[in-house]
């Protein structure tokens, strides 16, 4: 019974996801903007690359999950009560997404999506340079000896970048509207005995 609940849920979000990846928003972001606006080449940047999709917390709407525009980039709302995981489920090999995308459930552990607004509890006190070393190394808040960033992050998609892409996309973060939330620590499964 457990395990045909988990596939049906596994399902509603599955089809909730297409659902989402298939509905262009109603406003399209600037079309790439030039060198001498490098905030709006960031939001183009931020909106095509797909950042909101786990970056921003979302609620059901007639077509499936809409933004929540006031915790738009927020990450894992902090206030959110996720019940435990089936541990079968990842033992299984699979992977569970929380029903807004902000947290997700694998053999690395428990991975949340973190607050990239300019907020302090964001990356409102990063530098570039730890915003680069984050995006195109996969270190936690872009510092040397810390962990990796974890999956769903896709950063080894995005470690060939531009130089000038990655100020633009630093320029935009930073000059969205700071949403405080603390998003909880990840919670890492040991590496696989070989």
């Amino acid at each position: 019974m457990q395990k045909t609940l988990f596939t049906i849920a596994a399902a509603i979000v599955l089809v909730a996801f297409l659902t989402k990846c298939n509905n262009q928003p109603d406003t399209k972001p600037a079309v790439a903007a030039t060198a001498e606006d490098p905030v709006k080449r960031g939001e183009y940047l931020v909106t095509v690359m797909g950042c909101d999709d786990c970056h921003s917390p979302k609620r059901m709407g007639p077509q499936g999950p809409e933004i929540i525009p006031e915790l738009r980039l927020s990450g894992f709302p902090s206030t959110a009560k996720i019940p435990p995981v089936d541990s079968n489920v990842t033992k299984s090999g699979w992977v569970a997404l929380w029903a807004d995308l902000t947290s997700a459930v694998g053999p690395w552990g428990q991975s949340y999506a973190a607050n990239i607004t300019s907020d302090t509890t964001g990356i409102g006190t990063w530098t570039e340079a730890q915003f680069k070393k984050a995006i195109t190394e996969g270190k936690y808040m872009g510092l040397d000896g810390t962990r990796p960033l974890l999956p769903p992050m896709p950063w080894p998609g995005y470690r060939n970048l531009h130089d000038e892409d990655l100020k633009a996309i630093f320029a935009f973060l930073k000059s969205t509207k700071p949403v405080k939330n603390v998003v909880p620590t990840a919670k890492i499964n040991p590496p696989p005995k070989m």
